[in-house]
């Protein structure tokens, strides 16, 4: 690898003389010289439109196309940042997340010129990318050199926003240092090539496209490879198509990649490594006996104030071991939470007391949200310590075993469950092809846990499965099961569990559900929801188990 350098804009003007091909997109290519040159041109583009006294950010409201990592690169050589414009977002939420991040220009395409129309956008001036106007408009700068002298570590070049479940998303910030020291770390950590290729298929405008795929083969000077959307059914296909060896995921995408028809050649591929998050060890062992790759679980904040890594000897269900300053503390109390106790068979239990929030007590790269002090004094809370928003908990070794959200907290009969612990054993169900696990509120107090499978239900199958599973404990059996054909995500693929939370089972899907003292599940009724399930809070939102709209008063609020 070439010398370390500490800016984003180095690691773009390194590419500069390098003609060998480097950015596939669709039928396009070029090489990395290319990608270097149409960064320059951008940036000294830029620099012209950006007015004296602007904020220097650029909105990019755009699919994987290659003018998505031109444009990274035009902003880090001009010392602007680039703002993540999702495009699943629509009115008024699109225009706040515009305006909010302060940019004077925006970058899209004609396919989302729609998103944009009745619009109140002052001041917004709109470049289109699949336009002539927008070849006219660059072409006096076709003989620009990219010079990152300029720039600096601390220059922000990033505002990614990270979806919460309850307020606006929030704007984090990425620095030029940041993000190199990122790509470096993870081009030590999976050792990237130069003669590589990065499949990026998740969304750009999400940070895990930037941070995980395209900064790594930044710093290695490795090939970049973008799908438009993510497609599992044309998954393999690019994958062998742009030779590539190494891909991220986010979500359910392993899991929609599993539900394609297998093929006796699937292991005929080229990848090397999956590297992601979400997967469950259900699916990534799955996707191991299918297509020959491993994939390698980690976690880490979407604002970066906290990661972990896999490591040889990690248990099975754990995230990995506890760097220096991770700590699981009790958000109630401040104090940090006892060890987990599991039985012989795994299961876990003191979860009401051992499941907590992951907090780093020690030096992290958060570098806050963007005009938005009070959602980053809620991460900094506690001397300086970063608060991840994510439950934990901890064994005697060490490891760290992943359990939610803060939001996924499951209280049944006043024991704390984990969310995601019984998701990966309901995943083992035969006929599931993904799952979500949350809770719903029970008549009398606490919760009862809910899941949503999406696949073939068979409500004695389902029951038989679960005698059979030595972890799962007492509590831990679904209360309600929904079956969908397919669980509602994000545009990165992440399950919608709030959604999933507000409908709880008073939704038009089935809804199989079992009564208290029995050990069978059956429909859900409307009668069973004006009967004993009258007092459970929750928003009518239509119907009942796929049955008749609920009657007015049935879902007492």
């Amino acid at each position: 690898m070439e010398p370390r350098t500490s800016t984003v804009a180095e690691l773009v003007a390194a590419r500069w003389g390098d003609h060998r091909p480097g950015l596939w997109c669709e039928e396009r290519v070029l090489s990395h010289h290319q990608a270097a040159a149409g960064a320059a041109a951008r940036a000294a583009l830029l620099a012209d439109l950006l007015s004296p006294g602007a904020v220097p950010h650029v909105g990019v409201l755009l699919d994987n196309t290659e003018e998505f990592p031109l444009w990274l690169g035009a902003a880090a050589l001009a010392r602007a940042a680039v703002a993540g414009i999702n495009p699943t977002r629509r009115g008024a939420e699109l225009a706040r997340d515009i305006l909010h991040t302060e940019c004077p220009v925006l970058v899209t395409e004609r396919a989302h010129l729609p998103l944009l129309a009745g619009l109140e956008l002052p001041g917004l001036r709109i470049l289109v990318t699949d336009t002539p106007e927008y070849g006219d408009l660059l072409a006096p700068y076709a003989g620009a050199v990219p010079d990152p002298s300029r720039a600096g570590p601390a220059d922000r070049l990033l505002l990614y926003f990270t979806s919460g479940s309850t307020g606006a998303p929030k704007a984090a910030i990425c620095s030029q240092g940041r993000l190199a020291a990122a790509g470096y770390a993870l081009v030590g950590q999976f050792g990237v090539r130069a003669d590589d290729v990065h499949y990026v298929c998740m969304p750009m405008f999400h940070g895990n496209a930037v941070i995980a795929d395209w900064a790594p083969a930044l710093a290695a000077g490795a090939g970049v490879a973008l799908r438009r959307r993510f497609s599992a059914s044309g998954f393999l296909t690019d994958v062998r198509r742009y030779r590539a060896t190494y891909f991220t995921y986010v979500g359910r995408a392993v899991q929609y990649i599993l539900a394609t028809e297998p093929r006796p050649d699937d292991r005929d591929n080229p990848l090397r490594t999956g590297f992601g998050t979400e997967a469950g060890a259900v699916d990534a062992a799955a996707f191991e006996r299918r297509f020959g790759v491993r994939l390698v679980e980690g976690y880490g904040s979407s604002e970066g104030g906290a990661a972990i890594q896999w490591a040889p000897g990690t248990p099975a269900g754990a995230v990995g071991p506890a760097g220096a300053g991770l700590v699981v503390l009790d958000p109630a109390t401040g104090r940090e939470c006892p060890v987990a106790d599991f039985d012989a068979a795994g299961r876990l239990l003191n979860g009401d007391r051992a499941i907590g929030e992951l907090v780093n007590r020690g030096p992290h790269p958060f570098e806050g949200y963007w005009r938005n002090p009070a959602a980053e004094a809620e991460r900094r809370r506690g001397g300086g310590a970063y608060w991840t928003g994510d439950l934990f908990y901890r064994d005697a070794e060490g490891y760290l075993y992943f359990a939610g959200r803060t939001d996924d907290r499951i209280r049944v009969d006043g024991e704390n469950l984990a969310a995601a612990t019984i998701e990966n054993i309901v995943a083992r169900y035969e006929g599931a092809v993904a799952v979500a696990v949350y809770g719903v509120p029970d008549p009398v107090t606490g919760d009862q846990v809910m899941a949503t499978v999406a696949g073939r239900f068979d409500p004695r199958s389902f029951e038989d499965f679960l005698r059979v599973q030595a972890d799962l404990g007492t509590k831990m059996a679904p209360r309600f099961v929904r079956v969908v054909e397919r669980l509602p995500v994000t545009a990165t693929n992440k399950i919608e569990r709030a959604r999933l939370r507000r409908e709880g089972f008073r939704c038009a899907d089935p809804v199989w559900w079992r009564p208290p003292g029995e050990d069978t599940y059956r429909r859900l009724t409307v009668q069973d929801v004006e009967g004993p399930l009258a007092r459970a809070k929750g928003p009518s939102v239509g119907g009942v188990g796929g049955g008749a709209p609920t009657p007015r008063g049935a879902a007492a609020q």
